[in-house]
């Protein structure tokens, strides 16, 4: 070929390359991600305790991925569902959950002071994780609800007492940082669906702080973390114990961290290594890049779960997909906060990272919900292209022509022509 031949020839077309090839599949590969951070950091950081108090350094790893397997079960029955489904079963999940919230101050085991957990054959589950994805639903299904009908939108609904009721229940065992995950994620969807006007806003917001500041004044050991976020050097070797190690655990790992399972604080310096302040463990491992990494994996996931939300084929899926991402991302949020000493020790576990059964099964099950939402979309998305297709086809095909004919006459039995 010549060069003026190969000049002129067409060029092809760029192919735009992505890395995934949709929504659903990047929050999927996200999440596997995390899962295996998760599992070497639960036993990086744990399994020092569990031989010294159970003589089995495998035994929170063991317990782990028994509630892995199970989350993971979960995930895909939830990513394959149709999620309208849950709405449907809403009536029984909610007694159920209800009901066990109820159980753990009759049979649930007593742990420092506090009732949380239902004790099964296998594990022991902790309703309250439960709580958490049932009240996005039900705060979903009645602000979607609201829109569709055009009516107020208003949190004062059977719903909303319903979520609060749960809130209550957990407060009750005790634990206040689960309760205001409980009704403060449907608070946001409630600020997401009505769209205040910007005074009536600041006015929510204000009775919300005020509400806050009362739970926290009521109990003097929350007044106390709350005092001692802001310095918690003043009582190193009390009441800021933990938030100074966890500092200080950080610090260690520097840029690029004391290498994998090599971290010391773990080595009963670190209160709760392997479930609250798990992420302290991971960054003394793994240094701060490691931790930016998983800062960027949380982003990603709330981009990508934002992009499903945006896309839902009804508002009802809108609301679930953007309170699960609330849900998933503002705990990661909080507890690294609370790792880092800008928030007060509040019991929120890291998503994925933290040891926790129950968390990881219900935060599983949570994403799965959120894949079917993009599934559901992307299949309606399809549908309406391809109506949009067919309309425009019937559209623009040729008519078929109108005009006179010529019609020859039959000849008669005379011979003449008609």
């Amino acid at each position: 070929m010549e060069k003026g031949e190969a000049a002129a020839a067409p060029r092809s077309p760029l192919v735009r390359k992505k890395f995934w090839s949709s929504d659903m599949e990047a929050v999927f590969g996200i999440t596997l991600v995390l899962l295996v951070l998760g599992t070497v950091n639960v036993f990086s950081s744990s399994f020092v305790s569990a031989e010294l108090r159970f003589d089995d350094a495998y035994f929170f790893l063991k317990r782990h991925l028994i509630s892995m397997s199970l989350g993971l079960v979960l995930f895909f029955i939830g990513a394959r569902a149709d999620y309208h489904i849950w709405r449907k079963l809403m009536p029984w999940v909610l007694a159920l959950t209800v009901l066990a919230l109820v159980a753990v101050f009759f049979i649930g085991p007593e742990v420092n002071g506090a009732r949380r957990w239902l004790p099964l054959p296998f594990m022991q589950v902790q309703p309250a994780e439960g709580a958490k994805l049932v009240a996005i639903m039900l705060a979903s299904a009645s602000m979607a609800a609201r829109v569709r009908h055009k009516a107020r939108v208003s949190p004062f609904n059977l719903q909303y007492a319903c979520i609060l009721v749960m809130a209550a229940l957990v407060e009750k065992e005790p634990d206040m940082g689960t309760a205001c995950v409980i009704i403060g994620v449907p608070i946001i969807l409630y600020l997401v669906a009505a769209q205040l006007p910007l005074r009536r806003l600041l006015a929510v917001l204000a009775a919300l702080a005020a509400g806050a500041a009362f739970f926290i004044m009521s109990q003097t050991y929350r007044i106390e973390r709350v005092r001692i976020m802001w310095d918690p050097w003043q009582d190193a070797q009390n009441a800021g114990y933990q938030i100074v190690q966890s500092l200080s655990t950080i610090g260690s790992g520097e840029f690029l961290g004391m290498g994998l399972g090599v971290g010391v604080s773990k080595y009963d310096y670190l209160p709760e290594a392997h479930t609250d302040f798990a992420f302290a463990i991971f960054c003394q491992e793994n240094g701060y890049l490691g931790a930016l990494f998983v800062f960027l994996l949380y982003t990603a996931l709330a981009v990508y779960g934002a992009r499903i939300a945006d896309k839902a084929s009804d508002r009802y899926g809108q609301l679930l997909a953007f309170g699960i991402v609330v849900l998933v991302v503002g705990q990661a949020i909080c507890n690294m906060l609370m790792v880092g000493g800008v928030f007060p020790v509040v019991g929120v576990p890291l998503p994925f990272i933290s040891y926790g059964g129950s968390s990881l099964i219900f935060t599983l099950l949570s994403v799965g919900i959120l894949v079917s939402i993009g599934r559901i979309g992307e299949v309606a998305r399809r549908d309406r292209a391809r109506a949009r297709e067919e309309a425009e086809a019937r559209e623009n095909a040729p008519r078929p022509h109108i005009g006179l004919r010529v019609v020859r006459g039959q000849e008669t039995s005379s011979g003449g022509r008609s």
